[in-house]
């Protein structure tokens, strides 16, 4: 019998500890299936970071390196610098990236470091109990904001992807979702090239992907699916926010 599809060789053998509905499970796969297709597994090295996905060593069959809360990108340039030929990554929540990290990713950003980072942006600290983080929307209720987040005591959400771009160092910024197949063929196309820039030595590429977490906002995976569609995806739009390699043509 032809088999039609299998689990990548990416991935380990290992069960996801993710909640139902959360699309890290999917993201992991994407990754995995873009370092198979490009060649790149068995040269690759992630680097993981604190949060929800803080186990990620376990899923991703390449090397795998844990860093403290926020400090990935610090962690991925000394690995990429004393490594250069190998595939190096970041996975990060926005917690991690978007909060305690801030300056390590838009320091990296603005030296280009050659490594790709995969920011995974579900709008809310969810490890630790659906705080608001960073990226938590307008109106949008958390632990930390029971009558939902305002402008005024919080501030606006910060668009990562918008906000590194600005940086002369980071050659390819794309946001992409998963929540359905045409978006999830576009988020797959946006890793493979974020990786493919990185090896051709461009500089840093950052590929945010939105992402769900049904348990802290409330709501069942399908209603979460669909309230990323409308309400995240009107605040943090889907697309290129920079290529440099687009801008040259």
């Amino acid at each position: 019998m032809a088999i039609v599809y299998e689990k990548s060789r990416g991935l380990t053998d290992a069960e996801l500890h993710y909640c139902p509905g959360c699309h890290h499970g999917i993201i992991h796969k994407l990754v995995a299936e873009c370092l198979v297709e490009l060649g790149l597994l068995d040269n690759a090295i992630g680097v993981c970071p604190v949060g929800c996905s803080v186990l990620a060593y376990n899923y991703f069959s390449c090397d795998m390196q844990e860093a403290a809360h926020g400090r990935a990108p610090a962690v991925a340039t000394g690995i990429k610098r004393t490594h250069p030929d190998q595939a190096v990554f970041t996975y990060q929540g926005d917690g991690d990236l978007a909060s305690i990290g801030t300056a390590e990713i838009v320091h990296a950003a603005m030296r280009g470091e050659k490594f790709t980072t995969i920011f995974v942006n579900n709008a809310i600290y969810g490890m630790t109990g659906g705080q608001m983080a960073p990226t938590t929307l307008i109106g949008q209720r958390a632990t930390t904001c029971p009558g939902g987040r305002t402008a005024e005591q919080a501030g606006m959400p910060i668009r990562m992807a918008e906000m590194l771009s600005t940086l002369d160092g980071c050659v390819y910024a794309e946001r992409v979702c998963v929540v359905d197949i045409a978006n999830l063929n576009k988020a797959k196309r946006a890793i493979k090239k974020a990786f493919q820039k990185q090896m051709a030595g461009e500089g840093f590429t950052f590929v945010e992907v939105l992402s769900t977490c049904p348990t802290n906002w409330g709501m069942t995976p399908l209603k979460a699916n669909e309230w990323l569609k409308t309400d995240m995806a009107a605040y943090y739009p889907l697309g290129v926010i920079k290529d440099n390699t687009a801008e040259v043509k």
